[in-house]
């Protein structure tokens, strides 16, 4: 059990009465699969050891009153009256109230203690383990019987309506679906997935932080989408069966190359090879070949470093100072890009080492000291019993 449970089951009882639902929502890496999702592609994503635990009970009187451990903060409002908060992380749990009572369940109020140690800002979205978990426990506390796609689905609609973020749906998606010891190969078009085995206890999953905030991440975003819609755009003149880059072969944009845009095509090409690597990965995994993951990590960031033209300096000098360790398999970005972090594929007994001589190279090149998270993957939102 995570050790948060306990604190955040006694936060609770400092503030209201009753025994709660406790429910532990994890964070999550993407392995392998970046800007493919909205391409209707794959991605391989895992649910992580640092989570968001809740602790959540009925009430009487239709007030929702929400205490964020982290924050040391606290906020009310009435069920069905929500407004957005200057507070900003009320929001994330009055969206997906909204959203449940837009879709026209039957609610109470609700007491609700919450706080986690998923780094803020590190890309393993601490967003979507507030609102999976939360989706979770009213499911739950209120006997709604909602699958586990109708709760992804609310989730993320709570995060695109209220929240105002046009995410995708991967990481509501993992949160929700994750297992211990596997990582989720997720279909982006049909919501398809298969779990893969991730088994070797004798590697390390690290997420180094760049502390660059990501600040060009929305508006290249934009542009990279539009590319690729024009990359299409371009094809489907030859194929109308065309609907994304999904659809796309290496062969049918290679026969095609001179009427696309230079730029467009490298974008292009870039996201029709990161769809290949997720299927080789896939297979790697079932083979127990992590070696071959971890080169097609090293592949996926040059194609992003080079095609996609979304790293920077500093993602550069983390993959770079990573791979120079000894144990390391692979290492890439992970992300929108811009900033934000890197993940790398470390064997247990090279972490110590990892730790240190990324942050000293990182910090002679940069001027400033990454911060370093190890992580396991482990199981999606789930209840716990204090006993």
């Amino acid at each position: 059990m995570n050790s948060l449970v306990p604190v955040i089951a006694e936060r609770f009882s400092k503030h209201f009465p009753g025994k709660p639902l406790l429910v532990v929502s994890p964070g999550r890496v993407n392995l392998i699969g970046e800007h493919t999702d909205y391409n209707e592609g794959f991605v391989l994503p895992g649910a992580t050891d640092k989570v968001v635990v809740f602790a959540v009970a009925h009430r009487a009187d239709g007030l929702c009153h929400f205490v964020s451990r982290d924050f040391d903060q606290e906020y009310r409002c009435e069920l069905g009256q929500f407004h957005r908060s200057p507070l900003h992380w009320p929001d994330y749990l009055q969206g997906v109230l909204d959203q449940f009572l837009k879709a026209g369940q039957r609610l109470g109020g609700i007491s609700c203690v919450f706080g986690g140690d998923i780094p803020i800002g590190a890309g393993m979205s601490s967003s979507a383990a507030i609102e999976g978990g939360l989706a979770f426990a009213l499911n739950s506390l209120f006997g709604l019987k909602l699958d586990s796609l109708d709760l992804v689905k609310l989730a993320q609609k709570a995060e695109n309506e209220f929240v105002g973020v046009r995410c995708g749906i991967m990481d509501q998606f993992i949160n929700i679906f994750g297992q211990a010891k596997t990582v989720l190969k997720i279909d982006c078009r049909s919501l398809e997935f298969e779990h893969v085995p991730f088994e070797r206890e004798d590697l390390r999953v690290v997420v180094s932080d760049t502390l660059v905030r990501r600040e060009l991440a929305s508006s290249e975003y934009n542009v990279r989408r539009g590319q690729c819609e024009a990359g299409v755009q371009a094809l489907r003149a030859h194929d109308p069966s065309i609907r994304s880059l999904r659809d796309v072969t290496l062969d049918l944009l290679r026969d095609h190359r001179s009427e696309v845009d230079p730029v467009v095509y490298r974008r292009c090409e870039y996201v029709v090879r990161e769809n290949i690597r997720v299927a080789e990965g896939c297979a790697a995994l079932l083979r127990n070949d992590f070696a071959v993951f971890g080169g097609l990590m090293n592949m996926s960031h040059a194609g992003l470093r080079d095609d996609y033209e979304v790293s920077s300096v500093e993602l550069n000098a983390l993959v770079d100072a990573a791979r120079r360790v000894p144990g390391v398999l692979g290492s890439r970005m992970m992300g929108a890009g811009f900033g934000g972090c890197t993940i790398s594929l470390v064997e247990a007994g090279a972490v110590p080492e990892f730790e240190t001589r990324v942050s000293r190279d990182y910090e002679a090149e940069t001027g400033r000291a990454p911060k370093i998270h190890v992580v396991r993957i482990e199981a999606g939102t789930h209840a716990v019993d204090l006993g």
